[in-house]
């Protein structure tokens, strides 16, 4: 293993559209959406100590997940858990491990991954991201792991390449592009040079603080600023200090859709960004009509292709539905149509006007 790779694993999102099942106290990465026997966040974490030291493995998260990381993730060292005062999309918290890191290991070169994706193909996956390591310890560049797509999906961000490989497989960036609607995907799909954007990027850390001192330089400034309190017990006091001023942005627009260095590897690695409960109904067994159950008390009469989620104690007799998503938890029930799956956000919303926060 080499000591220079790091990895920060970014698990401060809500994933309010697996509501009810996720919510705002415990969300999504921490739970076993799958039935796996792990939550999201512990494979994801798996994953990286197959070939990161786990010393190098970093969370970057919310202040109020902190504990259940530390549950989670026991041999974890509490100081590789970092804690956001508030959410501020990826840019603000890719800015704050990389300068943390930069005065810890000028040398280091990091790879930032979301820690609610799935992947099939472990051994694939940890050949690409050394590959990419490796270009990046070369190369000035910020390198994305792109996903070659399977079908016209409207739900996921959109990378196109140049058509010529600068290194072995590897290629330059020509544009990203936001979730399309059905019959861009398709002509994404057929041009051939379209990649689903898995939000997987590595660098080395200094060329992606010189690309935040280019293309954001306010958030650089309030960086650099306090960068003599990092790794050490004032860290915490100037985060709290940073954040309020920080903008509300992603990384992708605050710097890859910017910088001109930005390299891709088409990739096919078993991915999944389980966003919804279609895209857990896509990775789950399904019986011979079409349901996928991820537990074990369910009873399913006459009914075809839904998605049903629910507490392993109380038993579910399901009869006469067709595309559904049924999920019952101890006091939220769920059905909804598949197709509307993404009204959900609205739902909670509504719930939220209706209820309060009591079931958010």
């Amino acid at each position: 293993m080499n000591q220079h790779h790091y990895v920060a694993i970014m698990a401060g999102g809500i994933g309010s559209r697996f509501w009810p099942k996720s919510r705002t106290s415990y969300p999504k990465q921490f739970l076993d959406i799958l039935n796996t026997g792990k939550s999201l966040i512990r494979w994801t974490y798996e994953r990286y100590a197959a070939f990161i030291p786990n010393e190098n493995i970093f969370i970057v998260t919310s202040d109020e997940y902190v504990d259940i990381v530390k549950a989670q993730l026991p041999e974890l060292p509490i100081a590789n858990i970092l804690a956001e005062p508030s959410r501020k999309n990826t840019a603000p918290c890719i800015a704050y491990i990389s300068y943390k890191l930069l005065q810890k290991d000028p040398e280091a070169s990091l790879i930032v991954a979301p820690s609610d994706h799935m992947i099939l193909d472990g051994e694939n996956f940890k050949n690409i991201t050394l590959q990419a390591l490796d270009f990046a310890s070369h190369i000035k560049s910020l390198v994305t792991l792109g996903i070659k797509p399977t079908h016209p999906n409207t739900g996921y961000g959109y990378i196109q390449h140049e058509p010529m490989q600068m290194g072995d497989g590897i290629y330059k960036v020509k544009t990203f592009t936001e979730k399309p609607n059905l019959e861009l995907a398709k002509t994404f799909l057929a041009s051939g040079d379209f990649l689903w954007n898995a939000g997987i990027f590595v660098w080395k850390v200094k060329n992606v603080m010189k690309a935040f001192e280019q293309y954001q330089p306010e958030m650089f400034e309030l960086f650099d600023a306090e960068k003599a309190h990092f790794n050490t017990p004032a860290e915490k006091d100037a985060i709290n200090r940073i954040y309020p001023m920080c903008t509300n942005v992603s990384i992708d627009f605050a710097i890859m859709e910017k910088a001109d260095n930005v390299y891709v590897i088409p990739s096919s690695f078993g991915w999944s960004d389980l966003g919804t409960w279609n895209s857990a109904y896509d990775n789950l067994e399904k019986d011979y009509l079409g349901n996928a159950v991820a537990s074990p008390n369910v009873i399913v009469i006459d009914a075809t292709k839904c998605m049903v989620s629910a507490n392993h104690e109380k038993l579910i007799v399901l009869q006469g539905l067709d595309d559904f998503i049924i999920v019952d938890t101890d006091d939220v029930l769920l059905i909804c149509k598949k197709e509307k799956e993404q009204a959900i956000k609205e739902y909670v919303a509504e719930v939220k006007r209706n209820k309060g926060d009591q079931y958010i």
